[in-house]
């Protein structure tokens, strides 16, 4: 009985070792089979689909991987820096330079600068700007510096409410920025002054050389038409890029066509959030009396006569100035 059980032991241990050992061939073979099926396919060869979409005959994704890491390795640390490092670049500055105070104080008096309509557009784009590059920096470059502290279901939540805000807030900005594009161009064309203005950093130093140079300044100054032309150009590109990526069936991109958006949609908001910064700090905080204009419509006679001085000239002189009554 004994020697029956052990030859019955050794047949079923044959039998699932030949088993195992054909399975194993058939793996190998089957491999050497796909393997040959994506060579062929990286050379040309072609089969039958029923899809009808624009990539139907691309199997394989033939990308070159390093467009990938250029925006994983490069442009979301850049991003990162465009925000906070010129956010501790100003704080910095203000802390050596100081802000630039009304020479003669508050007047008092509030001259008409801006429209109730201009105001609203103004906000209608500039909340969603600030919304677009939270939310973007948190998809971009939130792994280096939340991920690593929260749970995984803290960070999927924070990536979903990203995702959902980034998406919401494309077409409002999208409208801000085409309206003040359209509106304010022709307040924003550069003249002669504005190399003056560039030469004295607009009067804004309180040391050395520079400190109590005057810069003349029409309605917009030189540092706002290059903040407003940065704004128009790579809004553009924002827009542009944004709209074919948050809408892929309606305008059906290649894949080719996708990956430069997203490299070109990056990179324009590395340049938009460091111009963003800049001129958060110089209304809210650098300028004295400045961030009155976007919150009433009206400024500071005082302010209005030391940073805008050929605009306040001008307005003066043609009959146009209005106070606040």
């Amino acid at each position: 009985m004994k020697k029956i059980l052990i030859a019955c032991g050794v047949a079923i241990t044959l039998f699932f070792s030949v088993m195992a050992l054909a399975n194993a061939t058939t793996e190998v073979e089957q491999g050497a089979t796909e393997g040959q099926i994506w060579s062929q396919l990286k050379d040309g060869a072609q089969g039958v689909t029923t899809s009808t979409g624009q990539a139907h005959n691309q199997l394989i994704n033939t990308y070159d991987l390093r467009v990938f890491e250029l925006r994983s390795d490069l442009l979301a640390p850049a991003l990162m820096a465009a925000l906070f490092g010129m956010i501790i670049i100003f704080v910095l500055f203000i802390k050596v330079n100081g802000i630039s105070k009304l020479h003669g104080g508050f007047s008092g008096k509030l001259v008409y600068r801006w429209s109730k309509f201009d105001v609203s557009i103004h906000w209608l784009g500039a909340i969603p700007c600030l919304l677009l590059i939270l939310t973007g920096l948190t998809l971009l470059a939130g792994r280096f510096f939340f991920q690593p502290y929260v749970s995984d279901g803290v960070w999927a939540g924070m990536i979903n409410a990203a995702k959902l805000i980034h998406d919401y807030m494309a077409i409002p900005f999208v409208v801000g920025w085409f309206l003040m594009t359209a509106l304010w161009a022709k307040n924003q064309m550069p003249k002669m002054y504005d190399l003056k203005w560039m030469l004295v950093v607009g009067g804004y130093i309180n040391f050395g050389p520079f400190k109590g140079k005057h810069a003349d300044a029409g309605f917009a100054n030189a540092g706002e038409k290059m903040w407003f032309w940065a704004f128009a150009l790579f809004g553009l590109v924002i827009s542009a890029s944004g709209m074919l990526l948050l809408f892929p069936n309606l305008f059906e991109p290649s894949r080719t066509i996708s990956l430069i958006a997203l490299v070109l949609h990056s990179v324009s908001a590395i340049i938009i959030t460091a111009f963003s910064i800049v001129h958060i700090f110089m209304a809210t905080v650098m300028s004295e009396g400045g961030m009155e204009c976007m919150v009433s419509g009206y400024c500071d006679e005082n302010w209005a006569s030391q940073h805008h001085n050929l605009w306040y000239d001008e307005i003066k002189e043609n009959g146009t100035l209005k106070y606040k009554e």
